[in-house]
């Protein structure tokens, strides 16, 4: 029997919506994860501004999800006080939680712009992504799959809002 991964979520979560509750509960129960790790950015490298405070992001995950032990909430990226990219948070959690090989949740949405990431190549020999299901977006076969139905986004949230 293979051992259970652990799985890395990051994001601006700016706002959070339930599609992010989806993926989190989703993740649990289609990989059958022993651990998940919430990384909410400071700032994401490739936007200039977010909406609400890092700090009212980062309480309002850790007021709902506190209380569950398989659920790490870390604030690394909000520490930094800058725009953090995915492979030096990555090292992080490989030197801080002693990771081996972790699923790395993006959304479909972000399969397009992965090649601008800072060190793509590095970042996939340390983490196996898993990619969520988005606006019908194709999802290559070199990708594991998070089926969800959910079809909203933070930046449509604030359009609307």
């Amino acid at each position: 029997m293979q051992a259970k991964k652990s799985a890395i979520y990051g994001g601006s979560f700016d706002p959070f919506h339930v599609g992010h509750a989806t993926i989190i509960k989703e993740i649990f129960i289609q990989y059958d994860i022993k651990e998940l790790f919430i990384v909410p950015t400071y700032l994401n490298p490739f936007k200039n501004k977010f909406h609400r405070l890092p700090e009212h992001r980062y309480m309002y995950l850790k007021n709902r999800y506190h209380n569950l032990g398989n659920i790490k909430l870390i604030d690394y990226e909000l520490k930094q006080q800058r725009p953090v990219e995915s492979i030096e948070t990555i090292n992080y959690l490989y030197d801080k939680y002693n990771l081996e090989k972790p699923y790395f949740i993006i959304g479909a949405d972000n399969l397009n712009g992965l090649e601008k990431w800072g060190d793509i190549k590095g970042i996939k020999k340390m983490v196996e992504f898993v990619v969520a299901k988005r606006d019908g977006i194709e999802i290559p076969p070199q990708y594991k799959v998070l089926d969800i139905n959910c079809p909203i986004s933070s930046t449509e949230l604030r359009r609307i809002i």
